[in-house]
């Protein structure tokens, strides 16, 4: 959608504003656009006492019930309740394996619709466009897949086989442009847009929310389009934080950080691959971080038989490290590189071109428990161990892979005031956005209709996100029908 050309009239205030349009903005779209979870008269809960409470009032749809009531007693890998709760009622009993059909049956209901606005920098799908596409993704195929549509069904339509239940992040991305032109969804989602600010706009009798942004937009000019960025300023009642955490890659603070050789993304090392810039004979290329974007890493460099140097902070045994939290047969290929972290570990003697003790992990040296003290121009990189040694490596590239901060530039300091520990920058691992956890309203916003969901609030996989599209559409719906019962009881009187 070009915001040029949407019809508004001056001073127009839209219900809500979502921005992100990643799989969390797109679930929140759908329920928003009148799709509405009920409980199948057909259908039964693995749950009984679940069961039993969405039998109370099986007319009501989930947007109407109490969540908090719903939530209580149950347990999942989440510690969000409604999260925990749609999952459940999404998936049944996944966490054993099983494949259950969902007690829901999703009603369209355009009367229930809510007016709103997606925006996001790119298509429809946010960071999972720009993902590597080869890489499987970490979670199940049914836990990736949004309401309404199966990705397997999706998938099969194209004639494509999802590997091990699992399927790549260009698969997803796909899938998930897809499936809002299948929703018929399009006409809610304004590509190629930049916001710039979110404030409160106190000013006039209905208080609310001002988005200042840009979209990039090709000029309309004699032969070939230039592209341009054309600013818009919305005004909302509510307003969604869906943005993700893939913005702004997490740096180590170091000396030497900024040098040429030091990189901070995935995709620096495919540039590198790509250029020819990496083969058997190079110097070896140092990995630092034990998370799943590091693993990648050191697969893609083995691929191409280069040397690689692993660092991170953790022990091998730490039971927070992601590779101990993975079943060994479903993710083989990460299992191999935990192998790899174990048993082919840094020795004052050894170097990664030397004969280790498995043949298969010739080229690969590991060093736990370290942290990376400084980069030098002469791509010398010198690492220290927890007990204060020491060790100097010589690399043709540096490869920091230890996360991402969001991106909220658009807030007063950067959002900084609403994490759960204010004195902190946002991190959707360590300081999430502090919310209501059955609305998801943002608890320390300058005005009502501030809300946030997915990894912004900690929930980093896709299959539990969809829980704050739950939360927050509920919310709003229920908001709605309170408006709606004071405007009849006016008129009435």
């Amino acid at each position: 959608m070009d915001l040029q050309d949407k019809e508004m009239t001056p001073g127009e205030i839209l219900p809500v504003v979502i921005i992100g349009n990643g799989p969390s903005g797109i679930c929140l779209s759908y329920m928003l656009s009148g799709y509405t979870p009920y409980l199948s008269p057909e259908a039964g809960h693995p749950n009984p006492l679940l069961h039993s409470k969405l039998s109370e009032q099986p007319h009501l749809s989930l947007l109407e019930q109490d969540l908090e009531y719903l939530c209580e007693g149950l347990e999942g890998r989440s510690s969000n309740p409604v999260a925990v709760l749609f999952d459940s009622l999404l998936l049944p009993d996944s966490d054993f394996g099983l494949d259950r059909v969902s007690p829901l049956e999703w009603r369209y209901e355009p009367s229930r619709a809510i007016p709103h606005l997606v925006l996001g920098k790119g298509p429809p799908g946010g960071a999972w466009h720009a993902m590597e596409g080869s890489m499987l993704t970490l979670s199940l195929a049914n836990w990736m897949e949004l309401p309404g549509l199966k990705l397997k069904d999706w998938m099969r339509d194209k004639r494509r086989n999802v590997r091990n239940d699992r399927a790549t992040p260009a698969e997803i991305a796909s899938y998930y442009q897809h499936y809002v032109s299948q929703m018929s969804l399009g006409q809610n989602f304004a590509c190629g847009t930049t916001v710039t600010s979110v404030s409160r706009e106190e000013s006039g009798s209905t208080p609310c929310w001002r988005v200042v942004g840009l979209q990039r937009r090709e000029a309309e000019v004699p032969g070939d389009p230039v592209p341009e960025e054309v600013p818009f300023s919305l005004l909302a009642h509510s307003v969604v934080l869906a943005t993700g955490t893939h913005d702004i890659p997490a740096r180590l603070g170091v000396e030497g950080e900024a040098l040429p050789f030091v990189c901070h993304s995935f995709w620096e090392l495919e540039a590198a691959i790509s250029r020819g810039e990496l083969d058997p004979s190079s110097d070896p290329v140092l990995v630092v971080g034990a998370g799943l974007t590091a693993a990648d890493a050191v697969l893609a460099a083995r691929h191409l038989n280069a040397p690689v140097y692993h660092a991170f902070r953790r022990s091998v045994t730490d039971p927070d490290l992601i590779f101990n939290q993975l079943p060994k047969l479903l993710y083989p290929e990460y299992h191999k590189v935990h192998q790899m972290m174990t048993q082919q570990q840094n020795h004052p003697t050894q170097n990664p071109r030397s004969d280790p003790p498995s043949p298969s992990y010739t080229g690969y040296l590991s060093f736990p428990r370290h942290r990376v003290v400084a980069f030098q121009p002469d791509r010398v990189c010198l690492l220290e161990s927890d007990s204060g040694k020491r060790t100097a490596v010589r690399v043709s590239k540096a490869l920091v892979l230890i996360g991402a901060h969001p991106n909220l530039s658009f807030l007063h300091d950067a959002g900084r005031s609403l994490g759960i520990n204010p004195d902190e920058p946002i991190s959707c691992r360590r300081n999430p956005v502090d919310v209501d956890p059955f609305t998801n309203r943002v608890l320390a916003a300058d005005g009502p209709g501030l809300y946030a969901m997915g990894p912004l609030v900690g929930e980093n996989f896709v299959r539990f996100l969809k829980g704050g599209a739950l939360a927050i559409a509920s919310d709003l719906s229920k908001g709605r029908s309170r408006r709606h019962e004071q405007m009849d009881q006016s008129e009435r009187s």
